[in-house]
């Protein structure tokens, strides 16, 4: 993760609350209490993953803002939180700052769309807001230019006030209150999970409205065109068959040998947040996943980590085709050969040190629903552990190795699949559209075009109403 540049600030001694004035030649460094608070209020920051958000990869200033988070409902974009009191939050109080996080409510009054997840944050400790505001306050550097992309929703999904009635249904969290029976680890791992991880946001199935199934928790849900799995304590659906050290090696590194390997937004997660958690978060986290009540998918039988591969086709395809023949790759098998194997190698088997994981073994091929391993041939894996950077190309439209048709994509999943993984998973050319397209479509998304004439024509059925009524009332009073 980027270290975010510290602003040198001098702090009132008169009043003792750490409002930053602009500096003298000979700025005073903060207290050691101050430094203290900002230091908790950063790795706050980092539990609750805000970089990943508030920060354009590669090139965007630290909480500049201006990340186009991709919804069903349109691309909503990230606001500058840094302390620009032109650009950013720098008029918020502290108040004000408590509104935004743990209610979704601006400065201004106007609702934040739930792509921030104040409805898990509602369960931040006044503490950690107060550690929070303190640091994007002191110790974050303002940048005062705007982004430039501003998100503009589509009717009805613009009117912003409309989030009212959805926090009475689905953000009603209040702050984080230990229970006593529970340890202090479980009760730790419990507030990383649920008020800073916000893990329920993605591995939560939604409802039509777009709310979190409560009756489903952590049960898994697509996020776009990537599925964040099970991750209960079911041994088969979940994660009851992992230990506590392969979770917190997974946070760790984004990759479990024989069990997962982190991509999409878990590998920003484990990238920008739970890499940079101390081991004792990390542990806390897991054993609290492992308490998670077991949830179980029907239709899996075993644990999708439990299948293993069948060996290598490669003797059959070598020679099949003349050295110097066009469109040799064919079908699966074919275009695995072509396309995976020098990384994965012909058994599936990956390289030796794992950097390109075994395609057995391994949870992407051996789910029941096939999605991640769609979007990871579309879109490729890009994390950095460490000194360590894990880098798969996409095969999608914009692939600088060679983009891949839907059909192709379908039938080289298919093939690893029934070689290394799920048989009984299946893929199909309109499944790989769908994952090109950002994934299922909710209910609510797929009724937008229709909101505004049902609007209309339920205006002017209304204005109908009111003339006969009208009407009527006054013929009334004319006899």
């Amino acid at each position: 993760m980027r270290d975010v540049t510290k602003r040198t600030m001098l702090v009132s001694s008169l009043l003792g609350i750490g409002l930053a004035f602009s500096a003298p030649a000979q700025a005073q460094e903060p207290s050691g209490d101050m430094k203290a608070l900002i230091e908790q209020g950063k790795m706050v920051a980092i539990g609750a993953d805000c970089m990943a958000c508030h920060t354009v990869p590669n090139k965007g200033a630290p909480f500049a803002g201006g990340y186009g988070i991709v919804s069903p409902l349109g691309t909503i974009f990230s606001t500058n939180i840094t302390p620009s009191k032109t650009a950013g939050i720098g008029t918020y109080t502290e108040k004000d700052f408590e509104q935004a996080v743990r209610k979704g409510i601006r400065k201004d009054g106007q609702h934040l769309y739930p792509a921030m997840p104040y409805d898990a944050y509602a369960e931040m400790t006044d503490k950690d807001i107060h550690a929070l505001y303190t640091y994007f306050m002191q110790g974050v550097a303002p940048v005062d230019g705007k982004p430039k992309d501003y998100t503009a929703l589509p009717f009805p999904f613009n009117l912003r006030f409309s989030m009212a009635f959805w926090n009475l249904l689905y953000a009603t969290k209040t702050p984080f209150s230990a229970d006593p029976a529970r340890s202090d680890e479980l009760n730790r791992g419990a507030y990383l999970a649920g008020a800073l991880g916000h893990c329920s946001s993605c591995h939560t199935p939604r409802g039509p409205l777009m709310g979190e199934n409560g009756g489903a928790f952590l049960a898994g849900g697509f996020v776009g065109p990537w599925y964040a799995p099970n991750i209960t304590s079911d041994p088969v659906s979940g994660i009851g068959g992992w230990s506590n050290d392969e979770l917190v090696a997974y946070f760790r590194t984004g990759h479990a040998e024989g069990k997962n390997q982190a991509a999409g937004g878990m590998a920003e997660a484990v990238q920008n947040s739970l890499q940079h958690l101390p081991d004792s978060d990390l542990k806390a986290l897991a054993a609290y996943l492992k308490t998670v009540p077991a949830i179980r998918d029907p239709l899996e039988t075993q644990p999708a980590h439990a299948f293993s591969g069948t060996g290598s086709d490669e003797d059959k395809i070598r020679g099949l085709y003349a050295q110097n023949e066009h469109d040799s790759l064919r079908n699966g098998e074919q275009m695995y050969s072509g396309y995976c194997a020098s990384c994965h190698q012909p058994n599936g088997a990956g390289s030796e040190n794992q950097a390109y994981p075994s395609l057995f073994h391994n949870t992407a091929t051996g789910s029941i629903e096939p999605a991640n391993l769609v979007a990871t041939i579309l879109y490729g894996v890009e994390r950095t552990t460490g000194h360590h950077e894990v880098l798969m190309p996409g095969f999608g439209k914009q692939s600088y190795v060679d983009p891949l048709s839907d059909q192709d994509i379908a039938d080289v999943s298919n093939y690893v699949l029934t070689k290394f993984g799920n048989p009984g998973a299946h893929v199909s050319p309109a499944d790989v559209a769908t994952a090109r397209a950002g994934g299922p479509v909710p209910l609510l998304a797929k009724a937008q075009p229709f909101m505004l004439p049902a609007a209309l024509l339920g205006l002017v059925a209304a204005m109908i109403v009111a003339g006969y009524v009208v009407t009527r009332s006054r013929s009334r009073q004319t006899h």
